[in-house]
C-alpha cells in the first residue's frame, strides 16, 4: 500500500507516534557497529533516522512504495541507499544485510508472508528480521478515541477488515510462516503528550491514510460533529496518549 501524501503531513499525523516507537523498537534489535540494516516501508524516515544515528548513513538502506517518501529520505540522508519499491520484491541482493526491519508496514503489505520472506532473503543467515504493528485489539491503537467517536456517530461504519498482524499472536505466526527461526514476541509502548485537544485533532484534517480520507469525505457539519465527539472523549487541557505495538523478532535460518 502506498501513501501518496506530503511527507510533512504524514510526519505530523503518524510521526508523532512512530518517531518514539522507532526509538523503542531499535533498542530491541541489539544493533552493533558495522551492521548493515535495511528499513522496509521506511515512510519519511522515522526509523531510518534512528538506524542512521546508531550505524551511520552508509550502513543503512531503505525502501518504500511512495515516491514522495523516498525523495524525503534521500534529501535527509544522502548516503542512505533509498529505493522505490515494495517489500514483496526487494531490489537488493541476497544476504546483503545483517538486519532487516519493518515498522508499521507488515499490515499494509499485499502479501505479508512474501514480504517477510523477501526480508529474510536479503538478510544473511543468522541475521535478524524484525517488525512491529500497532495493537488494534479491543479498540486500542494510537487513534482509538477517533475510532470510538466515528463508531458512535456512524453506527453503519464498520471500518476496513482487520489487517494481518494487528491482533495478539498474529505477527509471530506470519514470521513463522515466512520460515524465520527462533521467533520471539514482545510489546513496545509509547506515551505521546499533547498540550491541547487542537494539537491532537489538527493532523486528522491533513488527508493522511484511510483516516484522513474518511475525514475529507465528510461535510463541514460532519467534520464538526466528529471533532466534538473526539473532544468529548479526551481530557480538557493537556493530556497524553498511550499506544502499544506488537513486535516480532526472528532469525534467518541457514540454508
Amino acid at each position: 500500500m502506498s501513501f501518496d501524501v506530503d511527507p510533512e503531513a504524514y510526519a505530523r499525523f503518524m510521526g508523532r507516534f512512530s518517531q518514539p516507537l522507532a526509538v523503542e523498537f531499535a533498542a530491541l534489535l541489539d544493533l552493533h557497529e558495522g551492521d548493515r540494516a535495511l528499513d522496509v516501508g521506511c515512510g519519511p524516515g522515522a526509523l531510518t533516522g534512528v538506524l542512521v544515528e546508531t550505524l551511520g548513513e552508509a550502513s543503512v538502506a531503505a525502501i518504500d512504495p511512495s515516491a514522495s517518501f523516498v525523495d524525503s529520505v534521500r534529501s535527509r540522508f544522502p548516503l542512505v541507499d533509498c529505493r522505490l519499491g515494495t517489500a514483496e520484491d526487494l531490489p537488493f541482493e541476497t544476504d546483503a544485510f545483517d538486519v532487516s526491519v519493518a515498522q508499521l508496514v507488515v499490515h499494509f503489505m499485499d502479501d505479508p508472508v512474501q514480504g517477510l520472506r523477501e526480508m529474510a532473503r536479503v538478510t544473511r543467515a543468522g541475521g535478524t528480521v524484525a517488525a512491529n504493528v500497532w495493537d488494534y485489539s479491543d479498540g486500542a491503537g494510537p487513534l482509538a478515541p477517533f475510532g470510538e467517536a466515528r463508531r458512535a456517530l456512524d453506527p453503519q461504519f464498520h471500518g476496513d477488515a482487520p489487517r494481518p498482524g494487528t491482533a495478539r499472536g498474529e505477527l509471530e505466526r506470519l514470521f513463522e510462516g515466512a520460515g524465520l527461526a527462533s521467533v520471539r514476541a514482545t510489546v513496545a509502548t509509547v506515551e505521546v503528550p499533547f498540550r491541547s485537544f487542537d494539537e491532537w485533532w489538527e493532523p486528522f484534517t491533513l488527508g493522511v491514510g484511510p483516516v484522513g480520507e474518511y475525514v475529507a469525505s465528510l461535510t463541514t457539519a460532519g467534520v464538526a460533529a466528529l471533532r466534538q465527539a473526539c473532544a468529548d472523549r479526551l481530557p480538557s487541557g493537556g493530556f497524553s496518549t498511550v499506544a502499544s505495538a506488537w513486535v516480532a523478532i526472528g532469525t534467518v535460518a541457514a540454508p
